[in-house]
């Protein structure tokens, strides 16, 4: 049976070739259905690590934001037309926006009415424990990102969001696909 996923990305450059290469290999191994949808920053930034031409060649049915509303991801996610709804990567601000309520971006909407709609989320927050990270940038030199506390404090909360999973690692998306796929037969 095919599973049905939603894939947002947005505008975070950590682990984004990591996100990519992953799905894509998990398209291969099981019958799955992706249909990608960039925030606005999201388009830029998979654009500004030139990844654009093999995400939409991988995933053909890849979608940008106009509105909050366009493309029209939440009637569908409502319509229980996807299994679930991923965003992976997710930036500090994405994920302070649906831990606060605030739905006035794509993803940040789409994930506030699949919630309503007992729609499984799943998130990967880039920002999750305090400390810091070194991320990789475009041109392949290494960036040192120190974690703030509001950021961590967002992440908290999003953990106990009931109908919310905050992934620690994007190879998590390997069991949760799993585990749909099991619930599906």
């Amino acid at each position: 049976m095919t599973l049905r996923i939603a894939w947002g990305i947005t505008g975070c450059g950590d682990y984004l070739n990591e996100s990519l290469e992953i799905m894509k290999e998990l398209t291969k191994e099981h019958d799955l259905e992706v249909k990608v949808f960039l925030s606005e920053a999201g388009e830029m930034v998979v654009k500004w690590y030139k990844l654009y031409k093999e995400l939409k060649t991988s995933f053909p049915k890849t979608y940008s934001e106009r509105s909050p509303n366009v493309p029209f991801l939440v009637g569908d996610l409502q319509l229980g037309k996807y299994d679930f709804m991923l965003i992976m990567p997710s930036t500090s601000n994405t994920a302070a926006k649906i831990a606060a309520g605030i739905s006035d971006t794509l993803l940040s909407n789409a994930a506030s009415q699949a919630m309503k709609a007992k729609i499984p989320v799943y998130i990967f927050p880039a920002d999750q424990k305090k400390g810091e990270i070194i991320t990789d940038l475009p041109d392949g030199k290494k960036l040192t990102l120190t974690m703030r506390d509001v950021d961590i404090d967002a992440v908290e909360k999003l953990r106990k969001m009931p109908g919310l999973t905050v992934i620690k690692h994007p190879y998590e998306i390997r069991e949760i696909i799993k585990r749909h796929l099991e619930q599906k037969k």
